[in-house]
Formats: structure tokens, C-alpha cells, sequence
């Protein structure tokens, strides 16, 4: 393929220091198309994709973050031209690479593509340094989580543009955090799950499987000073923050990582504070929440 002008642009990232992340196709565009591959076969899909190479495929669920994390990339590098420590999108598909140049050619400004024929392409998601993998697919996800990588299954949904700065939510337990608390919950009922968040207040939580992720994020975050920032990160929490949240702040703070805003919902709907922080993405291992989100038209993305 001739590159195009806007890929020109795109600075080469190194993968040892940037964060990268890997997001599917049909993450990040709405792939209509998929039910003529599982209905018809590669073959027949690769000849409409050829076909319609020269249109854009629509936006996906994933495509407002990715715009927005290079927007992060313009802002750093308006601020140090040399840096190296950026987002680095890497776009994953099952597809051939004859049936990719309609993905290359959908607008988005990504350099890295990768094109496999191989059902379980997460094996290459460590060779690449991948930080977060976002996929459609819920094995994919299962197999990248499995390979140690931060990763979150994407429901298509419409979703409105949002403007910057990159707002990203996470959940608490399951997803920044690990699920003991969640275990003794399920185990013992509420009062056994606050007895025990008690009685470990003063030691940290467990790591969850995005917080690799989320710490790569706040050091990127840490560029900025808080007034100027393009980044803005929330921690939204189904617990409550007099019983169960002390530990949760406690344990943010031995990492060192520093969330924007905190919300501990004692239960109540996430649905209305995602609607008043607009975010980007919203990780969750919850499907009721992850419904919630997407009724109120906010990205979700369900950590299994």
C-alpha cells in the first residue's frame, strides 16, 4: 500500500515505552459485515470488503477512545516533541490483508495493523507490548486475560462523540482491584464482606486485570498538571465509601495512582453519574452495569 498523507504523519512509537493498546475491528468500527462472514464464509466477506474498499466503515464503540487517546498523543507532543511515551493504537483483525485496505482506509490515523488468519490471535498481543486489548469477540478476550494482558469485551452500540479531555471510569472490584472482597460477598452476604473490608483497611488490595493498564494511563497523566490535563480518570464503585471505600483510596494511594474523581454508589445505578462525566470508555465486570451504561449511551466495555 502507498501511505496516504495523514499516515505519514503518524509518529513510529516505541512499544517498550508507549502505551499500546490493540483493539479489534470490530471494536472500533461497526462491522455490519460480520454477519455476512458468519453467514457466508471469509471468502464471501473478503470479496464485498474488496469491493467497498474505498468507503469508510461507520464508527464503532471504541472509536471516540482512540480518537481521544491521540488527541493525548498531540497534546504531549506539542509539549515535548521528542517524547516516546504516547499511545500506540495497534488495530487486530481476523480479516486477510486483501479485505484490511477498507480498514486502513477508515479514517482513523494508526500506522500499526495486524492482519492474522489464525482464530486465536491474542498470542500475539506480549510480542507487541500490549497494555489493554479491546475485542468484540468474548474468547479473545478470555485468551488475552489468560495471556496476562489487560483486556475488556466491547458491546456494539451507538454512541454520541464526546469531547476531549480522554475521560476514562473504572469499576473497583474485579477490575482495578482484585475480587476477594467480591468472594467473601458471595460467600458470606454484605455484613461479612464490610466485617472483612474492615478488618484489612490498612492492607492494599489485590491488582485486578486492568490496573496494569491503569497505571501505565496515570503515568502518562502525570505529564500534565491537573488544571491542563487531557487526560481525566474516575474511579465509579458499586460499594460504600463508609464501609467498604477507605481501603479502596488507601490502596490507589500505596500505588500511587492518582484518580480524578471518586464515587462510591452504596449500590445506587451508575447509569446517571456516567451520564454527567461523558466518558470515553467505562470498564465494569458487572453486566447489569454495563447495561446501564449502554442505555444511557455510554461506551462500556465488560471485563469478564
Amino acid at each position: 500500500l502507498s501511505p496516504s498523507p495523514s499516515f505519514l504523519s503518524v509518529l513510529q512509537k516505541d512499544p517498550s515505552e508507549a502505551l499500546v493498546i490493540a483493539v479489534t475491528t470490530r471494536a472500533i468500527f461497526n462491522m455490519e459485515e460480520h454477519k455476512l462472514y458468519l453467514e457466508k464464509g471469509k471468502e464471501e466477506y473478503t470479496r464485498h470488503q474488496q469491493a467497498n474498499q474505498d468507503k469508510h466503515l461507520p464508527p464503532g464503540t471504541a472509536f471516540t477512545f482512540i480518537q481521544a487517546a491521540q488527541y493525548v498523543n498531540k497534546k504531549i507532543l506539542e509539549s515535548n516533541p521528542a517524547e516516546k511515551d504516547l499511545f500506540d493504537i495497534l488495530v487486530l483483525s481476523n480479516s486477510s490483508s486483501e479485505s484490511g485496505v477498507r480498514i486502513v482506509n477508515s479514517g482513523l490515523e494508526i500506522s500499526n495493523f495486524c492482519f492474522v488468519s489464525d482464530d486465536d490471535s491474542t498470542q500475539y498481543l506480549r510480542s507487541h507490548g500490549v497494555k489493554l486489548f479491546l475485542s468484540a469477540d468474548r474468547t479473545d478476550v478470555c485468551n488475552a486475560l489468560w495471556r496476562g494482558v489487560s483486556a475488556a469485551l466491547v458491546f456494539q452500540q451507538e454512541v454520541q462523540a464526546p469531547s476531549t479531555p480522554l475521560r476514562v471510569v473504572f469499576d473497583g472490584d474485579a477490575v482495578l482491584f482484585s475480587n476477594e472482597t467480591d468472594q467473601v460477598f458471595q460467600e458470606q452476604g454484605l455484613e461479612g464482606a464490610v466485617e472483612y473490608e474492615r478488618a484489612m483497611e490498612a492492607v492494599p488490595m489485590g491488582e485486578g486485570p486492568l490496573k496494569a493498564f491503569a497505571m501505565h494511563l496515570g503515568k502518562i497523566r502525570k505529564k500534565f498538571s491537573q488544571e491542563n490535563s487531557p487526560i481525566r480518570t474516575y474511579l465509579v464503585a458499586a460499594c460504600s465509601g463508609r464501609d467498604m471505600g477507605i481501603r479502596a483510596v488507601k490502596t490507589l494511594r500505596q500505588w500511587g495512582l492518582t484518580i480524578d474523581e471518586a464515587f462510591f454508589m452504596d449500590g445506587a445505578p451508575k447509569g446517571p453519574i456516567l451520564t454527567q462525566i461523558q466518558p470515553h470508555i467505562f470498564f465494569d465486570n458487572g453486566l447489569h452495569n454495563i447495561q446501564g451504561a449502554q442505555d444511557v449511551g455510554v461506551p462500556s466495555a465488560w471485563v469478564p
